[in-house]
């Protein structure tokens, strides 16, 4: 029988061996005791099995709150663990509460992360994943092999009229932007009904694909009850549009999955909430685990914070999490990487050089908003700054070369440059 392989990043005040054990049995057939039923044949097809230990170093404090140490040492480790695909079969939520659930409460973890899963053939045979992804998305769009998508967000976030958030994309459109989505905040408000924003906003970027053979795509945001996500997706379809975005953490699984289902929209999946599962290093779930529960439910694009972003991730946390993207496995199907956070052109050039990728959403709100020049200046000075950055130029030389990013350096990078 096939198994699904989980690995823990675990500490424990007492020897790794016996933690694991311990693991293994809350989240499968085991308890604290030995209960009548639980016979060797059961435990042999349903028991979770402990299938590697990597001892890490050990700490004189504990991460989080828990048992105290006998001998005042906390251990940590790299722990495998495997359940036969029977205990859940294909059911999401329950295959998240055996990897996770109970798992954060036991006293006999200071510290306990999901790093990292590894999926059986079966389940890329039973889950779609993304209908559109990488691909499809450029398709959507009208985006060249070789260049990101550029995005932007619109702002102010919430308290503009359907009216207002038109005029803007109608001036982001003509200015060549790819890719624009309400805020996450943003899902109606008393002068912005989310129909009325859908017509209004559809308006314009049909009328906009009739003159110019290009449709941009925008999210727009329908998290909500089921029922209501259900229309709200369903007036998106019947005005032409292409994306639907939702907020994955508030949505959860089995509604994401939902919607994705339905298969005639990409989905833009925002992660926020997500410094709650993973900003503790000893506590959560990490990226390469969170995006393929995600992938699995069919979501084509995931937020992935942005090379010297304005939160708290690392550079290096943001190069995995592309890295965990744009890796075939599990389905073979790649998710777009949603690059934002503080983004404006300058990052692009660190962006490329440690990714080596432009199967990006690179997006900016600020960055594009606030140009000196105007949203369409900001736009432009995105695509030159990732034509620079792609064509080998140094940040320095690309702001010297192209006008309207030389504006964005002199305004967000503070830098002063002679481009005559």
């Amino acid at each position: 029988m096939e198994r699904i392989t989980a690995r823990y990043y675990i500490e424990t005040p007492y020897p790794v061996e016996r933690a694991a054990t311990v693991l293994a049995g809350e989240q499968s057939s085991g308890t604290f005791v030995a209960v009548p039923g639980e016979t060797e044949e059961l435990k042999n097809r349903f028991a979770a099995r402990v299938e590697q230990i990597e001892h890490l170093e050990t700490v004189a404090q504990p991460a989080i709150p828990g048992a105290s140490s006998p001998d005042g040492l906390y251990r940590r480790a790299f722990v495998d663990v495997s359940w036969s695909a029977e205990n859940f079969g294909h059911n999401l939520p329950t295959l998240v509460s055996t990897l996770q659930g109970n798992l954060y409460e036991i006293t006999q973890f200071t510290g306990l992360k999901l790093m990292d899963i590894r999926f059986p053939e079966s389940y890329a045979n039973y889950y779609h994943g993304p209908r559109f992804g990488i691909d499809g998305c450029r398709e959507l769009t009208g985006t060249d092999i070789g260049k990101p998508l550029i995005g932007t967000i619109i702002k102010p976030s919430v308290g503009l009229t359907p009216a207002q958030t038109a005029e803007t994309v109608g001036a982001l459109a003509n200015a060549g932007i790819d890719f624009v989505k309400d805020d996450e905040l943003m899902a109606a408000t008393a002068n912005s009904r989310f129909e009325d924003r859908v017509d209004a906003v559809m308006q314009v970027i049909n009328r906009h694909a009739d003159l110019t053979g290009k449709k941009i795509m925008y999210a727009f945001n329908i998290s909500d009850e089921m029922e209501p996500m259900l229309r709200k997706y369903e007036h998106i379809v019947k005005s032409g549009g292409t994306c639907a975005m939702i907020s994955l953490n508030s949505v959860g699984l089995s509604g994401t999955k939902r919607i994705c289902d339905l298969g005639e929209l990409a989905i833009h999946g925002h992660r926020n909430g997500w410094g709650m599962l993973n900003r503790h290093p000893l506590l959560g779930i990490e990226f390469p685990a969170y995006q393929k529960l995600w992938r699995l439910a069919g979501v084509d694009q995931l937020h992935v914070n942005g090379i010297q972003n304005k939160f708290w991730e690392s550079d290096d946390s943001v190069v995995r999490s592309i890295a965990s993207c744009l890796d075939h496995a599990p389905l073979d199907k790649p998710i777009l990487p949603v690059v934002s956070s503080g983004q404006w052109g300058g990052q692009a050039f660190e962006t490329y050089r440690r990714t080596k990728t432009t199967d990006l959403l690179y997006m900016a709100g600020g960055g594009i908003m606030a140009h000196p020049g105007g949203p369409a200046a900001g736009v432009a000075a995105l695509q030159q700054a990732w034509e620079g950055a792609v064509n080998g130029l140094t940040l320095e030389e690309a702001a010297r070369q192209y006008p309207e990013f030389g504006q964005s350096v002199e305004k967000f990078g503070n830098l002063q440059f002679d481009r005559a």
